[in-house]
């Protein structure tokens, strides 16, 4: 029997009583990083084999285990199993083997920040980490814009005030929340337009685990062609078209690429005219 167990993703208060039971009955504990699974565990007073998993090679330690009969816990650093993580392919093989498995629920740090965030929790969308490439981040929130849910990320905060420079310039400068050290001593949440979240962060570095959480597309944040077109047209007649691309994206909360394709497509059909001519 495989057991995918929730832990604490801070307070080791935040473990469940069936979780405890389970990891003091199973025979082996796979974990992501032995340090850290022994601070939980020798905090209860658990003391079993445990046995460090990675993506490459998981299934065939763990599978013979499973064949044998043994009972195994599966276990992540913190959160729930699975979730940004490898062992959906040992879930694969299990059910493929008919290797009975369940899960012991618990912390899930996606959805605590989606609480703590004020946002609407009616339809969400969890993206995990997305690259750490600012290109390859672009795309990846490029392909996220249109979604009318709440969308969830994991990011380094190292890497925060990157991405939400990069989330604003791709998504518009929607409401958003930045959760930080969530269930620990200095657990932490900051809300507003990203814009906003940005210079909090530039000014203030964010320290910890950070969970972002930002809103979807709505009515408000997807003006027609026709709006950005008419805005364009006035902001041309006195700035230059980067400035005028910028002010209009700021004022109509669309992505500033977007309205700069529109604004050199505006600018390019302008001084192709006849003279005389009318755009």
């Amino acid at each position: 029997m495989l057991y995918l167990i929730a832990t604490p993703i801070g307070n080791l208060k935040d473990i469940t009583l069936r979780a405890l039971e389970v990891l003091k009955e199973v025979d082996t504990i796979a974990c992501e990083d032995t340090r850290v699974s022994l601070k939980l565990l020798s905090h209860y007073g658990i003391s079993k084999p445990l046995l460090s998993y990675h993506e490459h090679g998981m299934s065939s330690r763990l599978l013979p285990l499973l064949r044998e009969g043994k009972k195994v816990a599966y276990i992540t650093d913190g959160g729930m199993p699975l979730i940004s993580d490898p062992g959906f392919k040992l879930i694969a093989a299990c059910q493929a083997e008919n290797i009975p498995h369940t899960v012991i629920p618990g912390a899930s740090a996606p959805l605590m920040a989606l609480c703590l965030s004020g946002l609407s929790s009616a339809r969400f969308t969890f993206c995990g980490f997305l690259p750490p490439k600012k290109g390859a981040r672009q795309t990846a929130l490029e392909g996220l814009r249109g979604l009318p849910t709440t969308l969830i990320f994991f990011e380094s905060p190292k890497r925060l005030t990157a991405f939400l420079k990069d989330a604003r310039e791709v998504l518009g400068d929607r409401q958003g929340a930045v959760c930080r050290e969530m269930t620990k001593l200095f657990e932490s949440v900051e809300r507003g337009p990203l814009s906003s979240l940005e210079e909090h962060y530039t000014a203030t570095p964010a320290r910890g685990e950070v969970v972002v959480v930002i809103e979807g597309v709505t009515e408000t944040l997807a003006p027609s062609e026709d709006d950005i077109a008419k805005h364009l047209q006035k902001a041309l007649e006195t700035y230059s078209v980067k400035e005028a691309a910028s002010l209009v994206a700021q004022a109509l909360g669309v992505p500033k690429r977007e309205v700069y394709h529109h604004a050199l497509n505006l600018k390019a059909k302008t001084t192709s005219l006849p003279e005389g001519s009318e755009s």
